[in-house]
């Protein structure tokens, strides 16, 4: 099958050209959705380079969504469904040549500078010797009331009792899932929305449906009809910045939509993880029904998503099986990191940061704003990202592989649906994810000649 292959004499490194090559076969159809590659050793052994090499290259198809790997079915050819729904990417490429703005990363190395003071001054905490114990498994009682007194404009009371500390927003997500819900059940979320919720639910078991939106966020109609027929146990929401598209919904549409919960009784998971970020300062869903909302905020978006320090605020019922859960998946997160984030939080560290990565990203998406601000796209002055609804005949899945081919990572719309359904064409742009302003700008002037150009590309790009 690969026994023949050819790589390209060229000066790119042999991993990037044997997965070039994989993908030509796959694109003549060669290689049919499928079809099972030989184990990496023999291809290793038959074009006469390493097994890191070839495995390397897989990886990379894998990414791209040409190839698919399963326990005891090998490596095979995706079918094209899967090549064009990209799976959860959860950390940027290192592929050399290749601008990645398909993850959120921190756009400045402010958390860096800040962590290198921190660090020499930790052994002098009253807290440094407890970091070599156990401890209960919601975290540290003085690290959750030093995130509860900084959340107290937006969860209210400042009650340590109802936080309990994760490894980040998505393991939060993680264990309250499994606290509250059984298999089986609805939850309901943006019909785009963050990747995460997609494979939590799909790990749970739970029937994850998408809710319309318009260009203000998920449709409170849509809602309660959704609510009326599914009779959902919970409602997913990004209500701040949200994940793709940036909407940030008005006070009046958090009021809607926390009406409609009420009145169906349906848990509130509020996802703010970019919330520090915004300009605007909204009402919380977890300030507007405190007893029906579970509110999710971390450090990851704000300061760094290596801290890997999330927070679940919740009713104090909810917070112990949140807390149970998260005993039974890991006891409890690193102390040490709950020692770094409570600390930079205190001692005002954590505010200079967030100013600055906000500094930042409004310089960002002013370049976004004069590269590609002719066409349609929707993001706010100090978002990590945007979203750009594509003009024909371009499509979310033709649009990031052709972008992809000439060095520029995104991710299409169809990475954030929600179900089945049709969703709107178009990609997200990680402003923040670029090393530099040059290569966004870089990036962005590359997406932009694409899209003049629309017109003129080959079917199959399409």
């Amino acid at each position: 099958m690969l026994s023949d292959l050819r790589l390209a004499e060229d000066e790119s490194p042999v991993y990037r050209r044997l997965a070039d090559a994989i993908a030509e076969r796959i694109s003549a159809g060669t290689l049919a959705v499928g079809d099972r590659l030989p184990p990496q050793r023999d291809i290793a052994r038959a074009l006469g380079i390493n097994v890191t090499t070839v495995t390397r290259a897989l990886a990379t198809l894998q990414q791209r969504g040409l190839l698919e790997a399963r326990p005891g079915r090998g490596t095979t050819v995706a079918a094209r469904q899967a090549a064009e729904r990209p799976g959860f990417v959860s950390a940027p490429s290192d592929e050399s040549g290749i601008i990645d703005l398909s993850v959120n990363r921190p756009a400045t190395s402010a958390y860096l500078d800040a962590l290198a003071l921190l660090l020499p001054r930790l052994p002098r905490d009253p807290h440094y010797a407890s970091l070599q114990d156990y401890h209960p498994p919601e975290g540290p009682l003085w690290a959750r009331a030093a995130v509860a007194d900084w959340l107290k404009p937006v969860a209210g009371e400042g009650d340590p009792g109802r936080v309990v500390l994760a490894a980040g927003a998505q393991h939060g997500l993680d264990c309250l899932l499994g606290a509250v819900t059984r298999q089986g059940e609805v939850v309901l979320a943006d019909e785009v929305t963050y990747q995460g919720i997609n494979a939590l639910c799909r790990v749970h078991g739970l029937d994850l449906r998408g809710v319309a939106m318009d260009r203000g966020g998920m449709r409170p109609d849509a809602f309660d009809a959704a609510c009326a027929q599914l009779r959902p146990r919970a409602v997913f929401l990004v209500p701040t910045l949200h994940n793709p598209t940036t909407i940030t919904l008005s006070e009046a549409r958090r009021h809607e939509l926390a009406a409609v919960a009420r009145r169906h009784n349906v848990l509130i998971i509020e996802d703010d993880v970019y919330r520090p970020l915004a300009d605007e300062t909204l009402p919380s869903f977890a300030s507007l029904e405190p007893e029906l909302t579970v509110h999710i905020g971390a450090l990851s978006k704000c300061l760094a998503p290596g801290l890997r320090l999330g927070f679940v605020i919740a009713p104090r019922a909810i917070a112990g099986q949140v807390a149970a859960a998260l005993r039974i998946n890991c006891w409890s997160i690193s102390p040490l990191t709950a020692l770094i984030g409570a600390r930079m939080i205190e001692d005002g560290a954590a505010a200079r940061v967030i100013e600055v990565q906000k500094q930042e990203l409004r310089q960002r998406q002013a370049i976004l704003s004069e590269i590609l601000g002719g066409y349609d796209v929707q993001s706010q002055p100090s978002a990590t990202h945007a979203w750009l609804r594509l003009p024909e005949p371009w499509r979310g899945a033709g649009f990031a592989r052709t972008c992809l081919e000439r060095g520029v990572a995104l991710l299409p719309g169809d990475a954030f649906a929600v179900g089945r359904e049709p969703v709107q064409h178009g990609v997200r742009i990680n402003v923040g994810a670029a090393r530099s302003r040059d290569d966004l700008r870089t990036a962005l002037t590359t997406m932009a000649e694409l899209l003049s150009a629309g017109h003129l590309q080959l079917p199959g790009f399409v």
